[in-house]
């Protein structure tokens, strides 16, 4: 047997590394746990031999070592919905640009007591910190009273709340443009932290366009949630003084609301425009294609990634309008 099938066959430890590499067990370690103090020619003679000897890494006794495990924990809650679900990815790719993992737990977010165990299997992990996706109102702050040494955020809180409410302005505004001055409103779960920046976005737009609060209504995120208000909303756009656009605070409650409305006899944009939030990758192939609003959620990611690891970052870029087929100026 040769000597590299010899070392394939066998369990390549710490000590063969430091032998191939010419250097102290100590200087290997130091390499693998990225100490800054080290030469940039050992560093580069220790990573050959790792490389050459197929070493893998201990994160177990790393983390004996260095006391962090470079893994950062995600709670998160439904992840069939949109946000969460393309959430969890950004975090993941953001967390890998930083030289971490995620470890991700599912709570039932309505549950103070789902959030806590959630948070605390993964602290038993040993996490190096906390990101919550989609939190409500309640959670956050009792989370970060109940482990005050743990560093814990959310992707859309802050700034990131603020983007969020820029963004569902922006999507008011856009509506008040082409002329409607009768809006009415979806919301998401009021409880939501998403909803509630998404509502005041959306409030805020009205009050500076001089305009009254047209009919509101409230769903659960889901396509199914929208195509429920159907019936209501064309109710209500039927009347005389009905709304002839509404504002929906994501694109799932838009694709059913809009699928409803056109079983009930309602043209969209022709008798009501309908816009979105997300910019989900299937809005542009709904039926009319959807006008809404995009988020830079790797920007949000790379922000939450970097405010738990105590680093700085740069700033997500701004929401975007997307208009398509689904608004139109008002009869």
């Amino acid at each position: 047997m040769s000597e590299p099938q010899h070392r394939a066959a066998s369990r390549v430890g710490v000590r063969d590394v430091a032998r191939a590499a010419g250097v102290s067990t100590q200087t290997v370690s130091r390499v693998i746990n990225e100490h800054p103090n080290i030469r940039p020619e050992t560093r580069d003679r220790v990573l050959r031999a790792i490389a050459d000897l197929g070493y893998r890494v201990n994160n177990a006794a790393r983390t004996l070592g260095t006391r962090t495990t470079r893994t950062l924990g995600v709670i998160a809650s439904d992840a069939t919905l949109y946000g969460p679900a393309v959430g969890i990815a950004a975090l993941e790719a953001a967390a890998r640009d930083a030289g971490r993992w995620i470890a991700t737990a599912y709570a039932d977010a309505s549950a103070e007591a789902s959030v806590h165990d959630a948070a605390d299997r993964l602290l038993g992990q040993g996490v190096d910190g906390l990101i919550v996706l989609a939190p409500h109102a309640t959670t956050l702050p009792a989370l970060m009273e109940a482990h005050p040494g743990i560093a814990i955020t959310a992707l859309h809180t802050g700034p990131g709340a603020q983007r969020q409410e820029a963004g569902a302005a922006l999507a008011v505004a856009h509506l008040i443009e082409l002329g409607h001055r009768r809006i009415g409103r979806v919301a998401g779960p009021e409880e939501w932290l998403e909803a509630q920046s998404r509502e005041r976005g959306m409030l805020r737009a009205l009050a500076e366009g001089g305009i009254e609060s047209a009919p509101h209504w409230a769903g659960d995120w889901t396509a199914a949630a929208g195509a429920a208000l159907a019936p209501d909303i064309a109710a209500a756009v039927r009347a005389s003084d009905g709304p002839t656009a509404v504002a929906v605070a994501n694109d799932q409650m838009a694709l059913g609301l809009i699928a409803g409305l056109r079983e009930g006899g309602l043209d969209v944009p022709g008798d009501v425009s309908i816009v979105g939030f997300d910019d989900n990758p299937d809005a542009a192939y709904y039926r009319p294609a959807l006008t809404t609003v995009g988020l830079d959620l790797g920007g949000e990611a790379r922000r939450a990634v970097a405010e738990v690891l105590g680093e700085a970052a740069s700033v997500p870029a701004p929401p975007r309008l997307v208009v398509r087929a689904s608004t139109a100026p008002p009869d």
